[in-house]
This record gives C-alpha cells, structure tokens and sequence, in this order.
C-alpha cells in the first residue's frame, strides 16, 4: 500500500473518531447510563473478537480441507461431512458470544439488584 493512502485512511479514522467527541453531551453521570455505555462497548468488543476468531478458524478448517481433497480426491466425500460438522461447531461458538452478549446488553442490573 502507499504511504500516502496509508495518511489519508489514517487521517479519515481520526476525523471519525473525533465527531463522537465534538457531539458529545454533557451533563448526565447517572449510573445506570455508565452501565449501558460500558455494556455497549464491552458488548461489541466481545462479538467483534469472536467473529475474528470464528472467521480464523473456519478460513483455515477451509484451507486444510482444499488442501486435503487435492492430495487425496478420492475421501473428499468424507473431507467435506467432517468439514461441514466443524463449521458448525466453530460458528456455534460466534453465535453463543452474540446471546450472551445480548443477555448482558439488555438486562438491567438495577432492576435486578433491587428487585
């Protein structure tokens, strides 16, 4: 890549980062609002890390799998079930981080704490 589209996506990055900050509204600290703030950022970042771990996982089961059926065209049958059933169980894993994060978004541990 060229450095200069490299200072260019770089400076496009900080002038988005910044309008969170110039929009920002001041004026309420209530608790239950720091809750959701830190639910909403830990939230995504905990979905975000799942999906790339997921997504390294299943581009290289994929890999490994190609790599096989071209050595051995003959059990690619059986390449494919086993790959197949992998997926799965590595997608389930991005789909369980989603409910729980969710779970974590939207239940409200005021109402719970006081009943």
């Amino acid at each position: 890549m060229k450095k200069s589209t490299v200072i260019v996506m770089l400076a496009i990055m900080a002038v988005m980062m910044m309008a969170s900050v110039a929009f920002a509204e001041g004026g309420t600290s209530d608790a239950a609002m720091n809750y959701f703030g830190m639910a909403v950022l830990g939230c995504g970042l905990a979905v975000g890390l799942a999906g790339l771990g997921t997504g390294i996982g299943m581009g290289s089961g994929l890999g490994r799998a190609c790599e096989g059926v071209a050595r051995n065209p003959g059990v690619s049958n059986k390449i494919m079930t086993t790959l197949i059933v992998g997926l799965a169980i590595i997608e389930s894993l991005a789909i369980y981080a989603l409910v729980v994060a969710l779970i974590v978004l939207f239940t409200d541990p005021f109402k719970v704490l006081v009943g």
